[in-house]
């Protein structure tokens, strides 16, 4: 057993709370520093904290983990420069082999004054080799002639199907495919990592996540990532919490191998299936009532209600709970038909009440926000998000805008609200999420004090509730994960500020001293004295 006193530990209900007990990976006993010193004297393993702060550990709501994994050794192509995003390219493409793939991930046509690149940009910055690179919103992706030859594609090659294959005057292909049965085109030619390769990915990347805070995460990755997963857990080196959601590609699989929803432990465990009902703002193809502003386009509906409806009853027939992506009002619309449906069948068939989700839940009318927490539909969203994008949403929503990234109208409106990055989309740091959420401002202090719609921010117990309980609630394990409490398990950060007087624009700045999980500390920085994490 390890004896923690004198801390500031974060309890919205008390503040009398500045001692615990750990032991066997939980919480055993917690109470003042005098309480908790006099009842557990025959303990030597005594830690002073010198008033430091103690968080629960926080939880990324959604994210992709081998995305993020493979990122980490791709270009980054965010600069709100375009020529900057070439000299990167050709920079990391010129230190590779005559052959390979110039990979890179996180450009927005958005933020560049000549909008998207083409292929004969990259042609001139490649040397000859294929280039693929994946746009911020992982709903576009960026191509070179090289790469449009070895897949095949040219102008007489018709759009896949809720797909789009962006086209120059003449016809031919641009170099920007949109959504992902065209990104699949290039992908499916890609050389794949061997599953040591992604096994070794994931293991650099776990440390990094435990740097930020992190103990677990909700994934969205398809099948390879939950193959190395269980590649990883099997080695017993699994140290962070994954709820892994199933692909569209494996539903069936999992109905015949009889896998559902909730089973495995609290380190890995089946969330619910994946579905996407539209595209994302950025390439404007989220799926909206009215036009994009100064177009006729309103974005690409890909799934219709009564297809969402089918495949929901295929899903809760067989233990398996919906996980939705929708950002568009229309998405949201026709996701919540669904399911008003579905609570139905549920219901007739006298079914489990399943913990469905909307991920992103980005633009929802006023008259549909009510139904999620009539439905109880939890609302998967990412507080970063909202900063993000919020130039890109004035420039295409207009006075929509104000219905978009709506915090504190979901949480008012009795919705249950779990928070995530959806890294690398975002970073995956969870204090950029909190402080997002509490400020809705940028980390450089756009667009002004207020933040943007100010109404809608969130306080700060609500945001690490978003990152830390209601998680644990939506996974089923809220009796036991999320909070520092006793009989929970001993999954805490100490961080390296005070921050009980903090401005709330400095969250972007608290970095973890320490972060533990089931009582191990798993990360700590040199700030710390030996004696806390040994």
């Amino acid at each position: 057993m390890k004896l923690f006193y004198n801390a500031k530990i974060y309890s919205p209900t008390t503040d009398s709370i500045t001692a615990f007990v750990i032991g066997n990976g939980y919480f055993l006993s917690m109470g003042s520093d005098t309480q908790i010193l006099n009842e557990f004297s025959h303990i030597s393993d005594k830690v002073d904290l010198k008033g430091r702060t103690i968080w629960p550990g926080l939880t990324d709501s959604h994210l992709h983990l081998q995305h993020l994994a493979e990122s980490q050794a791709m270009i980054d192509c965010e600069t709100d420069s375009f020529e900057e995003c070439l000299n990167r390219i050709e920079d990391h493409a010129q230190k590779l082999p005559p052959k390979a793939w110039v990979r890179g991930h996180g450009w927005n046509q958005n933020n560049w004054s000549s909008g998207f690149g083409n292929a004969s940009s990259l042609d001139k910055v490649c040397g000859g080799r294929p280039a693929y690179l994946t746009a911020k919103s992982l709903h576009a992706a960026w191509v070179n002639s090289k790469s449009l030859a070895l897949a095949g594609i040219n102008r007489y090659t018709p759009d896949p199907a809720n797909g789009i294959i962006l086209r120059d005057q003449v016809g031919e292909p641009s170099g920007i495919l949109l959504e992902a049965s065209s990104m699949e085109m290039i992908e499916k030619i890609i050389p794949e990592p061997s599953p040591i390769e992604r096994l070794r990915q994931l293991q650099a990347l776990i440390p990094n996540l435990w740097r930020n805070g992190l103990v677990g995460v909700h994934d969205f990755d398809g099948p390879d990532c939950w193959e190395t997963l269980q590649n990883c857990y099997q080695k017993g080196a699994l140290n962070l919490r994954v709820r892994k959601n199933i692909p569209l590609q494996l539903f069936e699989s999992f109905i015949d191998a009889r896998l559902r929803t909730d089973f495995g432990d609290d380190w890995l465990n089946i969330g619910n299936l994946k579905l996407f009902a539209d595209g994302a703002l950025g390439p404007q193809t989220a799926a909206m009532f009215e036009p994009y502003e100064n177009t006729d386009r309103c974005g690409t509906l890909l799934l219709t209600e009564q297809e969402i409806y089918e495949i929901g009853k295929r899903a809760v027939n067989n233990g398996i709970a919906l996980s939705i992506h929708a950002i568009g009002d229309l998405a949201n619309n026709v996701v919540l038909n669904a399911y008003e449906r579905l609570r139905l069948y549920e219901e007739n068939h006298h079914l489990p009440h399943y913990r469905h989700r909307i991920e992103h839940v980005q633009t929802i009318q006023p008259e549909d926000l009510a139904r999620l927490a009539k439905l109880d539909i939890v609302a998967s969203v990412q507080p970063i998000h909202a900063t993000s994008d919020m130039d890109t949403a004035e420039k295409f929503l207009g006075e929509r805008a104000k219905l978009s990234y709506s915090l504190r109208s979901l949480v008012n409106s009795g919705a249950v609200v779990a928070m995530g990055s959806d890294a690398p989309v975002e970073s995956a740091n969870p204090f950029w999420g909190i402080h997002a959420a509490v400020t809705r401002r940028r980390l450089d202090g756009r667009p002004g004090k207020s933040g943007w719609y100010s109404d809608q921010r969130l306080t700060l117990d609500e945001a690490i509730m978003g990152y830390s309980f209601i998680p644990a609630l939506i996974s089923h394990r809220g009796g036991l994960l999320g909070k520092i409490a006793q009989g929970y398990k001993a999954d805490f950060l100490i961080l390296s500020e005070d921050i009980s007087n903090f401005d709330n624009h400095e969250l972007a700045m608290i970095q973890p001293a320490a972060t533990f999980i089931e009582g191990n500390c798993v990360f700590w920085d040199e700030s710390l004295p030996e004696e806390v994490f040994v």
